[in-house]
């Protein structure tokens, strides 16, 4: 395994998770480096933060081709373009495709898999009255959250939490996480075994 590591970051959102990565890239922690971030529309703020760290940016919007697999082969195509060691999917809220899937792709959940996985793990965690939660980080596979965990750290669920209290918490174990997983496999390298991702 090359080290640094080189990573691409799909984003959605706000990008606070490739932030994370980018802080830690630029304080010499990380032995990585983010070489592009894509995200599957254009305007985010996650692109915003890409650019103002001097990391290439693109965007593949699903809108722009007649189908899924379509989407997923031009996704690829990108992604190929800056040959990375390992894509995470820092928030990036749509389901990958066997194409991209060629590709080892890292993502982060909010919830303790196998319980709560889909679009809303904290609210249907908080809504299941479970006393504790957390953060998975995971390999993608073709399902949706059902791929080799690789870590997981729990959060206390309190009586007054709202799902978004509990969403802020969870997302400050998760930023750490994501960069010590990061960090496991630029140093140690990794391999699959069954249902377990394995470091070193």
């Amino acid at each position: 395994m090359s080290v640094p590591l080189r990573l691409l970051v799909l984003v959605s959102g706000s990008g606070t998770l490739l932030q994370a990565l980018l802080d830690a890239q630029a304080t010499g922690t990380l032995p990585a480096r983010v070489v592009a971030a894509g995200a599957d529309r254009p305007g985010t703020v996650g692109l915003e933060r890409a650019v103002a760290a001097g990391v290439p940016t693109f965007v593949e919007r699903v809108g722009q081709h007649p189908d899924r697999g379509a989407w997923d082969e031009a996704l690829a195509a990108r992604i190929a373009e800056h040959s990375p060691d390992l894509v995470v999917t820092a928030g990036f809220m749509k389901i990958l495709g066997p194409r991209v899937l060629q590709h080892t792709v890292l993502n982060t959940h909010p919830a303790l898999l196998p319980s709560f996985p889909g679009a809303h793990g904290v609210r249907d965690a908080l809504a299941h009255g479970v006393r504790v939660t957390g953060s998975t980080a995971h390999l993608v596979d073709a399902g949706v959250d059902t791929g080799p965990i690789i870590d997981q750290r729990v959060v206390e669920v309190l009586d007054e939490d709202t799902e978004e209290s509990l969403h802020e918490r969870i997302k400050v174990v998760e930023r750490a996480m994501l960069v010590d997983v990061v960090t496991a496999m630029a140093t140690r390298g990794w391999h699959v075994d069954g249902r377990r991702c394995r470091l070193g």
